[in-house]
């Protein structure tokens, strides 16, 4: 049984990029590694520290942004054929690892999710990320089959086409809260929806340790999400992130036809619901620039500053791989933190 939840525009708030940047790494492109020159694709970003984190869809590499600026690039041990580079004109996108949700464990470890898209999407990360230069890691890499059968089952969650693109820590629920994205197409009597749901954090944990020994934990409240639209295009999920009190999430308006293909982008939202359990409805306001004017290009990736609530980070698919991702500030105005 699931439950349904909106979301409204709230004309107090304001989401606004103030600063973008590029995402280039200090070394360079390596053909060894085969890694280009500059992030692709940044789809989930994650504190950790005094760093943000910043994993990938397309490429198997995490990127690792110091607090001087300089961006470095951990290998992950996944590279079929040696290619850590996955798109159309390579004939190999469906190889990809597609990591879309990430965030920074109570220990210390960066836990990063596939998708679920496909089996080879059904992966998990996790990474305990050190002080040092590139491949300064310990990484693990878990084939999670039955955490993602149980997404895929749950049709009140997983819909028509499973596809896992955020994750927020409740720590103090001790739950990991998912998020599923509704862009996908109808199949048979299954339409794409947007939901979230929450999975212990402790039974995750000990299912990752022994994935063919240990059963999947078990979802629950399980909610369906109405976010609405954008020029007649629905909102969907892309990621979220949480603080002590409330939940964050991004949405974007993306005319895909499929949970697979990429398509045009009519705007991005921020939205929030107050509160952690689960929610019945959030507020939310399209991401502008300082002008008013819409923003139109992907935010995927969701950060929160805990040194500054009107502060927020987003990073950028902008779907070339020839373009560096980009790590983009927003200012937050009005009450996003306050009642609604």
């Amino acid at each position: 049984m699931s439950v349904t939840a909106r979301a409204s525009l709230d004309p107090r708030l304001r989401a606004v990029v103030v600063a973008r940047r590029p995402l280039l790494y200090a070394n360079g492109a390596d053909d060894a590694l085969d890694r280009p020159a500059h992030v692709r694709a940044g789809s989930a970003i994650a504190r950790l520290g005094q760093r943000l984190v910043v994993v990938q869809d397309d490429v198997s590499f995490v990127a690792v942004l110091s607090p001087d600026g300089a961006v470095s690039a951990l290998p992950l041990p996944y590279a079929p054929g040696g290619a850590r580079q996955f798109e159309k004109e390579r004939g190999n996108k469906q190889h990809k690892l597609d990591l879309e949700a990430c965030v920074t464990l109570p220990d210390g470890r960066l836990l990063a999710l596939g998708s679920g898209s496909t089996e080879v999407r059904e992966r998990v990360l996790l990474a305990r990320v050190t002080d040092g230069g590139d491949a300064a890691a310990q990484l693990l890499l878990v084939h999670a089959r039955a955490l993602y059968a149980a997404l895929r089952a749950e049709r009140s969650f997983s819909g028509s086409e499973l596809n896992v693109e955020g994750a927020a820590l409740l720590a103090s629920l001790g739950v990991l809260r998912l998020f599923q994205r509704g862009n996908g197409a109808a199949i048979g009597e299954y339409a794409p929806v947007d939901a979230s749901c929450d999975v212990p954090i402790d039974g995750l944990l000990r299912y990752l340790d022994a994935p063919d020994t240990t059963p999947a934990p078990a979802l629950r409240d399980v909610v369906q999400w109405e976010l609405g639209a954008i020029d007649g295009t629905r909102l969907t999920f892309t990621d979220a992130a949480a603080d002590a009190e409330r939940v964050f999430f991004l949405a974007a308006a993306e005319a895909s036809p499929n949970a697979y293909d990429d398509g045009p982008v009519a705007g991005v939202a921020l939205g929030v619901t107050d509160g952690l359990a689960a929610a019945t409805h959030a507020r939310l306001a399209h991401l502008t620039d300082p002008s008013g004017a819409r923003f139109l290009a992907k935010a995927e990736g969701l950060a929160l500053d805990p040194d500054d609530e009107s502060r927020a980070f987003v990073v950028l698919d902008l779907d070339d791989p020839a373009r560096p991702s980009e790590l983009c500030t927003l200012r937050l105005e009005g009450p996003w933190r306050g009642a609604a």
